[in-house]
């Protein structure tokens, strides 16, 4: 490893001289920021996840399952009335931000480092089971060296994941063990490398379709999806750009082989990765050509090793699955039967009569540990 495997790209153009051939690579004037609409989104961002985060803790605290898509509904729809209620989702809402922050700033930031013109983030509302389609930035100079895209490829998931992990960690710290919940909501949700690792240090024995996530710990889970889902080697995603970096000539082949592969994975396992084929297929599948014949360098192909492996770690082919229609499972607002407890639901208070206690699990044993 030698000090030229992490140059940057304006030490390289300065190599060059200051009148050198390569004058078009200085990065144009940098745009006006638009920080009102930032600010805007964000808060927007925060108010959407905060109404999904409220309804979480409110289920959490009360033993009823995981949240489905007829309470999302009644979350955005009625949520909005009690205000104060906002502050229980702000938990998830803060830990959600913070990672989604978290990862697009480490692409900024490596934008910065390089002088290239980038924009700040820019979040997306929405009225679905995570608060928000995620958020994003726009890179307006052109990247003339691989070195530059891989750094900046690699700067937002490296960074997300780094505060990823405590936040999972410490959300398994506070969720509790209730037999079968995973069977009793609407869906059943996937469970990552990295969230698998983890239950079997905090609840040793226990089945991870007997942990009942606590709302931070969801949106660590969120996290590590979007980790993953960003480092899929297709297109311009983050794992496309660290691909072209490598091996430019192999890329559009590994694309199109990685989108059958999402055709696949939706056929078998969730019908969600059909959509997102079709939406890389016509949205992101091109990359943009960089004339740069150097190697990125011992370093980075190291660094690439890395990326590989919190993808594995963060994959799972299964994100979230529709739980088939148990045999004589119904609801009403006597009260509904959630992994053999008992629990009084009367209009908007949910009351626990019996529960497993989250100290002393029904099975296996449990210590103290957590992204």
């Amino acid at each position: 490893m030698t000090p030229e495997d992490f140059a940057t790209e304006s030490s390289l153009t300065a190599s060059l001289g200051e009148d050198g051939a390569y004058g078009e690579d200085r990065p144009p004037r940098k745009t006006g920021r638009r920080y009102w609409l930032h600010i805007a989104l964000l808060l927007a961002t925060m108010f959407t996840t905060s109404l999904v985060g409220s309804r979480m803790q409110q289920n959490f605290q009360a033993n009823l399952p995981p949240l489905g898509v007829e309470e999302l509904w009644d979350a955005f729809v009625h949520g909005w009335r009690q205000p104060l209620a906002l502050l229980d989702g702000l938990p998830f809402s803060l830990t959600l931000l913070t990672i989604l922050l978290a990862h697009e700033f480490g692409h900024f930031l490596t934008c910065v480092h390089y002088g290239l013109d980038a924009s700040l983030p820019y979040f997306l509302p929405a009225p679905v089971l995570t608060g928000t389609f995620g958020a994003f930035i726009r890179i307006r100079s052109p990247i003339y060296y691989k070195r530059t895209l891989f750094d900046v490829a690699v700067g937002g998931p490296l960074a997300g994941f780094v505060f990823l992990l405590p936040a999972l960690a410490i959300g398994l710290a506070y969720s509790k063990v209730i037999p079968g919940i995973a069977n009793e909501g609407a869906f059943r949700y996937g469970v990552p490398a990295l969230l698998w690792l983890l239950e079997k240090l905090v609840f040793p024995g226990v089945a991870s379709s007997d942990i009942y996530l606590h709302p931070v710990a969801r949106a660590a889970w969120i996290g590590l999806l979007a980790t993953a889902w960003n480092l899929l080697p297709i297109g311009q995603l983050d794992g496309g750009h660290v691909v072209y970096s490598l091996a430019g000539r192999w890329h559009k082949m590994l694309t199109w082989i990685f989108l059958a592969g999402l055709v696949v994975l939706g056929i078998r396992f969730w019908h969600g990765w059909l959509v997102w084929a079709v939406l890389l297929y016509f949205l992101g599948r091109r990359h943009p050509a960089i004339v740069d014949p150097g190697s990125i360098g011992s370093g980075r192909k190291k660094l690439a090793w890395l990326t590989l492996l919190i993808f594995v770690l963060c994959f799972t082919p299964a994100p979230l699955v529709e739980n088939p229609e148990k045999e004589g499972f119904r609801m009403s607002d006597a009260g509904r039967t959630v992994a053999g407890c008992r629990l009084s639901v009367a209009g908007k208070n949910r009351r626990r009569t019996v529960l497993t206690d989250n100290r002393q699990p029904a099975t296996g044993n449990r210590f103290f540990f957590f992204p």
